[in-house]
């Protein structure tokens, strides 16, 4: 039988996906193997009848430049009990690629030991996937994905912020990370918008819904003080991971429970519910602002990959190439800004369960610094006697001493 590799994707989609699976098929088609995209991913591998297509150079060279996935994709997270090396063994697969974020290398990480455990010798790659930019790459190196989707949120939110000029309104954004803060703050200074809010910011302090409204209303409040009556801030979606159950049901939002009493935070706009706060914090102290939320998220996740991703996807499809033929398994293939590929081993980046750590933006390092302390406006000390034309105790709205910096 001819000698096989199998692709899968796991997760949610991110701009390149094809990129990584054109590259990687046309490498391995021109070395004489068979190239198995299966669909579904890992639901799809441990299926008693997966859903499988067999890849060729036509396929692989149309979806190139394609957003989206050509393989569908799942969020399924096997147990155990379903792992099986059927598959392997009933197609002569040799190395399974897997694309995606954390969850799907922690499973690719599983499945990597299991195959050991039973004499398989079947290598394992992974391809570090999402918009977040949260794994644990390198310093400097992104992930495949957040750059073109950080482009896509920029566009739309320079657009958003030309309407706040226009209209004299306010815009709050809410943009995608989970819980690392990369995209939010990547879109929010690349736009110079007056407040960047991340979870990664309150390393200090407990993250609540009264200190992340404080924090938008710091900045209204100080570009009032400079004449100016309309802009934008953008939130993380990751400060939700950080807050409490308590706190998020006491905001007064209605949300639906799942089966374990948690807020089911999938079924709302986080946008919405940081406008409607806002607004009811505005009313309270007296400030007719008028805001609109705005969500950042599906809409970045299936654009076409701009120019850097095609590129870095295509040096990392041929890196899976460059480390199957060294030996690799149970890694990451890494490709920095030179083009040199490397391993990082799934086991030096996870916990003690095997679940890979998230990288989180380094709130201490030289650009945060930057970009907080320079290209953000927001209530100082030297502000207070100026913004009681505005509110009574401009010292709640005080940045610093809300962050506890």
């Amino acid at each position: 039988m001819k000698e096989s590799i199998a692709i899968l994707c796991g997760g949610g989609p991110a701009p390149g996906i094809n990129s990584v699976i054109s590259s990687v098929s046309l490498v391995f088609l021109r070395s004489g193997y068979e190239v198995i995209g299966i669909h579904e991913g890992y639901k799809g591998l441990f299926s008693d009848d997966p859903n499988t297509i067999d890849i060729d150079f036509n396929f692989a060279d149309d979806i190139h430049k394609q957003g989206g996935s050509a393989l569908q994709m799942s969020r399924h997270k096997p147990k155990a009990n379903e792992f099986s090396t059927k598959f392997f063994m009933d197609h002569n697969v040799k190395l399974l690629v897997t694309i995606g974020g954390d969850d799907t290398a922690s499973t690719a990480n599983r499945i990597s030991k299991y195959l050991k455990s039973n004499d398989v010798n079947i290598q394992n790659i992974h391809v570090p996937k999402t918009i977040d930019n949260d794994l644990p790459l390198p310093p400097g190196i992104p992930t495949f994905g957040y750059h073109s989707a950080k482009q896509e949120g920029v566009r739309i939110s320079q657009t958003i912020y030309e309407d706040a000029r226009t209209s004299g309104n306010w815009f709050v954004l809410s943009a995608m990370g989970r819980e690392a803060g990369h995209l939010a703050f990547g879109i929010g200074a690349a736009c110079h918008f007056p407040m960047i809010i991340i979870p990664e910011m309150f390393d200090k302090v407990e993250v609540t819904f009264d200190k992340i409204i404080n924090l938008v209303i710091s900045a209204i409040v100080k570009r009032k003080i400079e004449g100016v009556d309309y802009g934008v801030a953008i939130i993380s979606e990751g400060v939700f991971h950080f807050m409490s159950d308590e706190e998020i049901k006491n905001s007064g939002i209605n949300f639906s429970y799942d089966d374990h009493g948690h807020p089911e935070l999938g079924n709302v706009s986080k946008a919405h519910i940081f406008n409607v706060l806002l607004q009811d914090k505005l009313t309270e102290m007296g400030l007719n602002v008028k805001s609109r939320p705005v969500e950042l998220g599906y809409e970045l996740r299936c654009v076409q990959p701009t120019a850097y991703d095609l590129m870095y996807c295509g040096m990392l499809g041929f890196g899976v190439k460059k480390l199957f033929d060294e030996g690799r398994t149970g890694c990451m293939v890494t490709a920095n800004p030179v083009g040199e590929i490397n391993p990082l081993y799934l086991d030096d980046v996870a916990d003690e369960s095997g679940k890979v750590q998230p990288r989180l933006v380094d709130i201490n390092g030289d650009k945060a610094k930057m970009v907080y302390n320079q290209g953000l406006q927001f209530v100082e000390p030297g502000d207070y006697e100026s913004a009681k034309k505005f509110v009574t105790n401009p010292q709640e709205l005080d940045f610093r001493a809300i962050l506890g910096w």
